[in-house]
């Protein structure tokens, strides 16, 4: 079998949960991943597939095809008996067709549903299923970027809670003064010994070093100073993620730290996380569909997202970390 799914780094994180229960399904079936370049050290590091396959091109579409069309005779020599085109676009299905597969399904693009169920929906859709979807990934290496979350001054002991001001569209952002009084009603509320990290892009530099001036030693700053997959080991070891919408959001709930997600212009009903230890504070008040097309509040000032308060944002953290600790972990949208 073959998986393809080829952008972003959070629209294809979502999907390893989905791959990983169909391996459940069929233990003895090779399973390989086709993917782009940039994205390609997440795949490879998890236990999970037999080959891991990318494209080059960056983000423009005529450059992947050649690319694809490239590496088919290789994908060729694979005699796929399943393709599942968990992208549908032109290069996936142009690698779809000229491997001629004799079953294949394509993921359902446009549909206003979660991600991760139009995932779901076709992978049974080739016939295999029902799927039960837990966070159960594993890594190659659990550990990860553990020597440079000391470096950072992690003591050992104190619990992480991830903070996730990552967005790059101004509609999606949660003020950086919000989560600097979120940080500190933490501390004053639930635990003085809790550490703070950012980790990401060089783009949050910014971001997380308003942060270390306002937390000092409780913030540990990783900007651009790990991989992609020791970012992905990391977020495993947070007993919280509060992030926007963003790649390392996906992750972490993929991951199964509990994750509380800030929308503002964004298609939450497309790309929220979801389970029994996820949750949305969807602040979007105006016409949705109208902000997403560039990722601008069109409400009147201030943006949606600038009235959600630090105190509401933390009582709903209290809440799912309450029914995290009662409930077992599932990404099932409806558990």
């Amino acid at each position: 079998m073959l998986a393809i799914r080829l952008h972003a780094l959070g629209d294809m994180v979502l999907t390893l949960p989905y791959l990983h229960a169909l391996r459940r399904v069929v233990p003895h079936a090779e399973l390989d991943f086709l993917t782009r370049r940039e994205v390609a050290d997440i795949p490879r590091g998890i236990v999970l597939f037999d080959r891991v396959f990318q494209i080059g091109g960056g983000r423009d579409h005529r450059r992947q095809l050649l690319s694809a069309l490239a590496l088919v005779p290789r994908l060729r020599l694979r005699r796929y008996d399943v393709v599942l085109d968990l992208q549908r676009n032109r290069v996936s299905r142009a690698v779809r067709r000229l491997l001629g597969a004799s079953a294949w399904s394509e993921f359902d693009r446009f549909s206003p549903r979660l991600a991760g169920d139009r995932v779901r929906s076709t992978i049974e859709a080739a016939g295999f299923g029902p799927l039960r979807v837990h966070p159960e990934l594993q890594l190659h290496d659990a550990g990860g970027g553990s020597d440079k979350l000391r470096a950072a001054g992690w003591d050992g002991a104190a619990d992480i809670v991830v903070l996730n001001p990552a967005s790059t569209f101004p509609g999606r952002r949660w003020p950086i003064q919000s989560y600097e009084r979120f940080a500190r009603l933490w501390l004053e509320r639930i635990s003085n010994a809790t550490q703070f990290m950012v980790l990401g892009l060089p783009s949050l530099r910014r971001e997380a070093e308003m942060l270390e001036r306002a937390l000092q030693h409780r913030l540990l700053n990783l900007v651009g100073r790990t991989s992609v997959i020791e970012a992905f080991a990391l977020v495993r070891r947070a007993s919280l993620v509060l992030s926007e919408d963003s790649g390392l959001m996906h992750m972490a709930w993929v991951v199964g730290t509990p994750t509380l997600a800030l929308f503002g212009a964004s298609r939450s009903d497309w790309s929220r996380p979801h389970g029994t230890y996820s949750d949305c504070l969807a602040a979007c008040r105006g016409a949705e569909h109208d902000c997403i097309i560039d990722g601008r509040c069109h409400a009147a000032p201030p943006i949606c997202l600038e009235e959600v308060s630090p105190e509401a944002v933390l009582q709903r953290a209290l809440e799912l970390l309450h029914r995290t600790a009662e409930r077992a972990k599932s990404i099932d949208a409806g558990a």
